[in-house]
């Protein structure tokens, strides 16, 4: 299967320039040209699968999905990572320390699955941050994740099956909650339900819902993302709704892609492209509408952070920026390298902390270079990479979900 993925590389370099660790190392092996001659060499025997050089390239990628937006042989490149990426943990796995076997097995099957668990966490996290115990991180050495952490909301969004319908609705959108979402950014899903009431939708945040498995797939666990996307589809199926909304670009492109994690289920397989065929980002959504004109000018100047999974892996780049202009009083000003990674990805800025840090300093260097006073982006993930950057450069501007400042326009 791999063969006929890698084979379609005529090695011509187009996805270096569009590669954020060749940009920043300037080696051929940390671009995605290198590292399919490297999965072409394992997948034929040549190179072991666990030799140092080969996992280190592995996890170094970000699979930010750029070098397939240039590609013009059409390469699936995710698909080859995310699949080397499984068989490294299907061999290596076992062989882990206990401890760290048990923290992962908590974290991909415990939080991101049981989100009451995933609550309970946040609500530590929050007692924390506002007794300013979260100072002391680093004592215990979590002074990264101190830093990179939201701050939790005194409330959560939750999925209990609630509706927020509107006369003569043109169709039902099931809003996805999601596992972060709904702890550190309810402000996102409540102006995503507005703006979605505005443009005449009528919104269902269905019961069943749950994480949806992006963190398992890059982790190289698609055992564990099935099972969550299975939950997904079925919550869906159930909600009688007619698009599946989803507000954080990391989760829509793995909710995209679901068919590919159900390739040897043919039943499951149905149903899935079914749900994918479904589901759309906020921003394509909105953009695809018509509802009338923001009344509330906003004297503002603004960049726009495209994240890699709605850019890249969604080829959605218009209409988060059509959505912007229809704001009067908005000043858009683009910045320089808007869609290559800030370093998130994922937990990527938490496994690879100091390339994540390059590519963020890369990032907050031309944010800084616009004199905006807001980074709007798209993504839970690039917002509390960015935020960060931002405190730690002295930056003043401030970092919000698009709809957000839809929202604030219309309010």
């Amino acid at each position: 299967m791999l063969e006929s993925v890698y084979n379609n590389c005529v090695r011509c370099g187009l996805c270096l320039p569009a590669c954020p660790t060749y940009l920043e190392t300037m080696t051929e092996t940390s671009g995605p040209r290198g590292r399919i001659s490297l999965i072409k060499a394992v997948d034929e025997g040549r190179i072991d699968l666990l030799s140092p050089g080969f996992v280190e390239q592995m996890t170094q990628c970000l699979d930010c999905r750029a070098c397939e937006a240039t590609c013009p042989s059409g390469v699936q490149y995710g698909v080859l990572v995310e699949t080397m990426r499984a068989r490294i943990e299907a061999e290596a796995g076992p062989s882990r320390k206990p401890a760290a076997r048990f923290l992962r097995r908590f974290m991909l099957e415990g939080l991101f699955v049981h989100l009451n668990w995933m609550r309970i966490a946040a609500s530590f996290v929050r007692f924390a941050q506002r007794t300013h115990l979260d100072a002391l991180a680093a004592l215990v050495g979590l002074r990264d994740e101190a830093v990179l952490a939201p701050r939790i909301a005194d409330r959560f969004f939750l999925a209990d099956g609630q509706r927020y319908d509107v006369d003569h609705p043109a169709g039902i959108a099931f809003l996805h909650v999601g596992c972060v979402m709904q702890v550190a950014f309810p402000q996102v899903h409540d102006a995503t339900v507005r703006m979605l009431n505005l443009a005449g939708l009528s919104v269902t945040a269905a019961q069943g819902q749950g994480c949806c498995g992006a963190i398992a797939v890059h982790a190289g666990e698609p055992a564990v993302a099935r099972a969550m996307a299975q939950r997904n589809i079925i919550a869906f199926e159930r909600s009688g709704a007619d698009v599946y909304v989803v507000n954080a670009a990391g989760c829509g492109s793995t909710l995209k892609e679901y068919e590919h994690l159900f390739e040897d289920d043919r039943v499951w397989r149905k149903r899935a492209a079914a749900f994918a065929s479904r589901v759309r980002d906020i921003t394509e959504v909105l953009d695809a509408m018509e509802f009338r004109k923001p009344p509330r000018p906003l004297d503002v100047t603004v960049t726009y952070q495209e994240p890699c999974h709605l850019v890249h892996a969604q080829r959605v780049s218009g209409a988060p920026r059509r959505l912007l202009e229809r704001i009067p009083g908005l000043r858009l000003v683009e910045m320089n390298e808007s869609a290559v990674c800030c370093g998130s990805a994922g937990i990527y800025n938490l496994t690879e902390p100091e390339m994540a840090n390059r590519l963020l300093e890369r990032k907050v260097g031309n944010i800084c270079a616009t004199a905006a006073s807001v980074v709007v982006t798209a993504n839970p993930g690039c917002a509390m990479q960015v935020s960060s950057g931002l405190r730690n450069a002295g930056s003043g501007a401030r970092v919000a979900h698009i709809v957000e400042l839809l929202d604030e326009a219309y309010r």
